[in-house]
């Protein structure tokens, strides 16, 4: 079995509500869905740079110390490293039309009905948002 794929995400969180990216229905991999921005870490890149070049990429805005949680992926080929970030400079666009057709701000209550990419990830997600507002 080959090495698993390593992912960094963010869970931009402001006033109580995550920031959630609609997955293209294009992409190869998790069509027509929503998830946390990210992707992949490129070689010699650690996690916590991966997330911070992917929050400039995909959404423009600059991270400010992001904060690991865990959050489980049920994909096994994933090993999923999904960052807390609270602070940002910019204010979050959609800079990758090709990967997300739609971002919104979503409520934990918001969170439950949507069709997620992964929805073993959303009690994360839910306790993520629950940190940030403490």
């Amino acid at each position: 079995m080959g090495s698993k794929t390593l992912i960094a995400v963010a869970a931009l969180v402001r006033d109580g509500k995550v920031l959630l990216a609609h997955r293209h229905p294009l992409r190869r991999w998790y069509p027509d869905c929503w998830d946390l921005v990210g992707g992949h870490v490129e070689p010699g890149e650690l996690p916590v740079e991966a997330v911070i070049r992917e929050c400039l990429e995909e959404l423009g805005v600059r991270a400010h110390v992001p904060a690991g949680f865990a959050m489980p992926f049920s994909d096994p080929t994933l090993e999923m490293h999904a960052f807390l970030v609270t602070s940002w400079e910019g204010e979050p666009a959609n800079c990758a039309p090709d990967e997300h057709d739609d971002l919104r701000w979503f409520t934990p209550a918001e969170i439950e009905g949507l069709t997620m990419a992964d929805p073993v990830a959303i009690p994360s997600i839910l306790r993520a948002i629950g940190t940030a507002s403490e």
